[in-house]
């Protein structure tokens, strides 16, 4: 039964060098040869857009250490050696360290599991020795069939029947909207053990004007302390008429959020309409154009507002892709079990069935490469382990856990 123990599979699904694609690819030439959706527009800068070819030509297993999962959509590692995986349809399982799956984890509230809300991402927190405890995002409902992003922690309680107990709603998206799609909602801790949040626009008209409006926390990057809090100095506390959550403003739908090590600064990757994934790297107050400014068109074809992709005062994005990949999850790789891949940052892609590993040079982009497109499936997540290897979620009815090790 699935809400039983579950034994360990593990199965070698490929072992390959460089992804089919990127051998076809000049070593010159960009990654992405597709015509763009919006092929008038041009990048603001050199190289914003389409890097060209880095191939690190690195030979990797993967294998299936887990299966039948629900659309699983965050994973996250305990210091014993255990791991957290949601399921996007409200269940959080514990994987032991033998891979196999527990019982859903009781306690949890309800979410509002229709379109592309559920359960979302799962976090540690940093002194999880100490408290116990983990955070996680998930829709929330609402009246009248509304519902929104939320974020909670509780203490988890391991064991043959696992629970959280102690559970705090930390942190609400407002307005709830009637809308099941655009949540965001990825978590990530920072240096100073300050908690990021990520939205979405909720993908109706009145979500998206409210992207770049600070009296709403709609499009946005939140920053708050471990117990929904406020810090001192978030950019708009104080500020009337302003949500004193906001970090940075005018994003689409933030799936992907991660701390670069080297600079402990926070980077995310959001979904555009038809042509601009953006990636960014978000600064306090700032405001990163949606709907105002953005790379693509809308998906009748049409071109998003003005079709306006600069305007002063509004930041460009580090990188963007035009036709999308539909990206969700990130980390910065920084072990030394694939030397080549140290410093790379590695995005998951939905739609484009793949990872992104891209090449960062002084803050930009300056090579990519597309890994595991032989598997052919959606990656919702990307973890860097404990172990070095490379953690991925693929998100189907029938989900896995993927571990990628170096091909011996």
């Amino acid at each position: 039964m699935r809400d039983r123990f579950l034994p360990l599979l593990a199965l070698v699904l490929c072992a390959c060098g460089p992804a089919p694609e990127a051998t076809s690819q000049d070593a010159g030439g960009p990654v992405e040869t597709r015509t763009a959706n919006a092929p008038d527009q041009k990048p603001a800068v050199a190289g914003q857009t389409r890097a060209p070819l880095r191939a690190a030509g690195v030979a990797y297993t993967v294998e299936t250490v887990a299966s039948g999962l629900d659309h699983p959509w965050g994973l996250a590692f305990l210091p014993d050696g255990t791991k957290l995986v949601t399921e996007r349809a409200g269940r959080l399982r514990i994987m032991g360290t033998d891979n196999a799956l527990s019982a859903p984890v009781a306690g949890l509230p309800p979410v509002d599991a229709r379109g592309q809300g559920g359960l979302l991402d799962v976090a540690i927190d940093p002194d999880f020795a100490r408290y116990g405890l983990i955070y996680w995002t998930y829709s929330e409902p609402g009246e009248g069939g509304t519902n929104g992003t939320s974020a909670a922690r509780g203490k988890l309680i391991p064991g043959p029947s696992p629970r959280v107990e102690a559970v705090q709603v930390i942190w609400r998206q407002t307005p709830k909207l009637d809308s099941t799609l655009h949540f965001g909602g990825r978590l990530v801790f920072a240096p100073d053990g300050k908690l990021f949040i990520t939205t979405g626009d909720r993908s109706n008209l009145e979500g998206r004007m409210q992207a770049q409006r600070l009296d709403g926390t709609l499009g946005k990057v939140i920053r708050i302390n471990t117990d929904g809090s406020i810090p001192a100095d978030n950019p708009h506390v104080g500020k009337p008429g302003a949500k004193s959550d906001i970090w940075s403003a005018g994003h689409r739908n933030l799936q992907a959020a991660a701390i670069d090590p080297a600079t402990g600064k926070l980077w995310t990757v959001e979904h555009g309409a038809k042509g601009g994934d953006e990636l960014n790297q978000p600064e306090a107050g700032k405001d990163y154009g949606w709907p105002s400014i953005t790379y693509g068109e809308e998906y009748s074809g049409r071109p998003i507002g003005e079709g306006m992709t600069a305007r002063a005062g509004l930041e460009q994005p580090v990188y963007y892709w035009d036709p999308v990949i539909a990206p969700s999850g990130m980390a910065f790789y920084t072990a030394d079990l694939f030397p080549a891949w140290k410093g790379s940052l590695l995005v998951g892609a939905l739609r484009g069935q793949h990872v992104a590993r891209l090449t960062l040079e002084n803050g930009k982009v300056v090579g990519e490469e597309r890994l595991f497109t032989e598997l052919g499936e959606r990656v919702r997540d990307v973890k860097q382990g404990p172990d070095g290897a490379v953690w991925l979620l693929i998100d189907t009815d029938h989900g896995k856990v993927l571990r990628v090790t170096p091909k011996r």
